[in-house]
């Protein structure tokens, strides 16, 4: 069986308001090295163990379905055969 790992991110010049909220929240826990927070998304995908192209489908899902290719970028983890 083989897993997928799409990790999905903002491209770095969309502004994260969910990463400005955290790292605006930081101060209050004491912490006040981080100089920048990106909130992203990560979906994992199992597939059959007689699954072919598994690489070229994860590709299609992430490109059309998980991730906004205007605003977003995405990665791919192959784990295990």
């Amino acid at each position: 069986m083989a897993r997928v790992v799409v990790d999905v991110m903002l491209k770095s010049e969309i502004l994260d308001p969910q990463g400005e909220a955290v790292l605006g929240a930081l101060p209050r826990l004491g912490v006040n090295d981080v100089s920048s927070v990106r909130i992203g998304k990560r979906v994992e995908i199992e597939f059959d163990e007689n699954a072919q192209n598994v690489e070229e489908q994860s590709r299609v899902i992430a490109d059309q379905l998980l991730a906004n290719p205007v605003i977003e970028s995405f990665s791919l983890s192959i784990e295990g055969s």
